[in-house]
């Protein structure tokens, strides 16, 4: 196993179970350099650490409680803001909550203190059902009669009967698997942005409380951006096609963005990085005796990553126990969940596409906003744009799901009279939006 992220731990904690159950003696080696105990970049797996409550509750249903210390701020609505307005959307029947966690042990000169990474957890997790974590960085991967080797930094080597590539598109790696010879090729990646800011607990509540803050901005080749807020820091993201540091400028200088902050004053980052995500895999991610895993073979389009490496995890865990490490088995079995969430993952790329055209043209905004506060204020509205927009911004659904919400002909009516009734002019001033309540995940 290469990599311990939630991947590589999940598919570790999943085969150790199931050969269990079925009389199977198996050996897992996990390696991972990084140091999820520490602050910064020795412990830091680029996310913006958001899991959802469905994911909380599946991870329970396979008895993976996920301490409440873990949890840096439960987030019970978001903030959706445009350059007409503002708005903030409370989540579909109180429920699809999700929370905002660390997958490291937070940003350099955190000061986070004996706070545990979801990442750490879950490692720690494998190694308490009997998987061994080799602290070393692999740098090459081969074969030796027949099976895959794994080569160290430090000269190490060793074979085994089993490859799972959990290291994401940020590795090197994925270079050494596409030379392994069995069809695989890295998948299509684009740039995105993540930065942490301190501002102390308390400034943190009165400024954005717990919601996560969502914006619109009519800016070149951004899809969305978001403030999370985590303890005593507050997470910027960045997501769209072509990240770069002029985007990222006007985004942090735009006056919505700054509002969100004390005084319109952002302090100084704590760290940044523009880390790559998958946006769609480009080939199988199996082969004979090798499989990939999360981030490094399928994942959901921009949203639920840990999610995805759950699926992806528990299903190659299965087929190797139960079917076997061939290529034929992993394809039968594992490419099922892989061509599921590649499949809604298309359905996502046109969902983002006419959030795109919204997002640029003023008319579209106006209207947007106008119909989300109409479902907001009233009591016993359907709020089906509101949902559309919670489950877009969260990954609480999967993209089919929200496209069939969208072609509802309640909805298009619901778009149709708020453009009617006012979408040719900006909506009056919303009343002011509360930071948010605490919360508790």
């Amino acid at each position: 196993m290469v990599g311990g992220g939630p991947a590589g731990a999940l598919f570790a904690v999943f085969l150790r179970q199931l050969a269990e159950l079925v009389g199977l003696d198996v050996a897992v080696d996990v390696f991972e350099p990084r140091r999820f105990d520490r602050a910064g970049p020795a412990g830091c797996n680029h996310c913006g650490g958001v899991v959802s409550e469905s994911l909380v509750q599946m991870l329970a249903a396979e008895g993976i409680e996920i301490p409440a210390g873990i949890i840096q701020r439960g987030i019970d609505s978001y903030v959706l803001h445009l350059d007409v307005g503002t708005v903030r959307i409370d989540p579909p029947g109180r429920e699809k909550r999700i929370a905002a966690v660390y997958r490291g042990n937070g940003p350099r000169d955190g000061r986070i203190g004996d706070a545990v990474g979801f990442d750490r957890y879950l490692l720690e997790l494998a190694a308490e059902r009997g998987a061994r974590v080799e602290p070393r960085l692999v740098t090459d991967l081969g074969w030796s009669a027949g099976r895959p080797r794994v080569v160290c930094g430090d000269g190490f080597a060793a074979d085994y009967d089993l490859l799972v590539l959990a290291s994401g598109v940020n590795s090197n790696l994925l270079a050494a698997a596409e030379r392994l010879g069995v069809g695989f090729r890295a998948p299509a990646s684009v740039r995105t942005f993540i930065t942490e800011f301190h501002l102390g607990r308390e400034a943190v509540e009165r400024a954005l409380g717990a919601s996560m803050h969502v914006f619109l901005l009519d800016l070149p080749n951004l899809e969305f951006g978001a403030l999370i807020p985590k303890g005593a820091f507050v997470t910027a993201c960045l997501l769209g096609r072509r990240i770069d540091d002029d985007l990222v400028r006007s985004f942090l200088a735009a006056p919505e963005v700054r509002s969100c902050f004390p005084g319109g004053v952002l302090p100084p980052a704590c760290c940044h990085c523009f880390p790559r995500i998958n946006v769609g895999p480009r080939g199988p991610a199996w082969g004979d005796r090798v499989v990939m895993i999360g981030d490094s073979g399928v994942t959901r389009l921009y949203k639920d990553g840990i999610g995805a490496a759950y699926r992806t995890a528990k299903s190659a865990a299965t087929t190797a126990v139960l079917q076997g490490v061939s290529a034929k088995s992993f394809a039968r079995h594992y490419g099922g969940a892989c061509r599921r969430i590649d499949r809604d993952n298309a359905i996502g790329k046109f969902l983002f596409a006419c959030g795109h055209a919204v997002q640029h043209a003023r008319f579209s905004r106006r209207v947007l906003l106008r119909m989300t506060r109409a479902e907001q204020s009233a009591a016993r509205s359907p709020r089906l744009l509101s949902s559309i927009l919670w489950d877009l911004f969260t990954g609480s659904s999967s993209y089919r799901d929200i496209l069939e919400r969208g072609l509802r002909p309640s909805f298009a009516g619901g778009l149709l009279r708020h453009a009617v009734a006012g979408g040719w002019r900006d909506p009056a001033p919303a009343a002011a939006i509360p930071a948010g309540r605490s919360s508790h995940a």
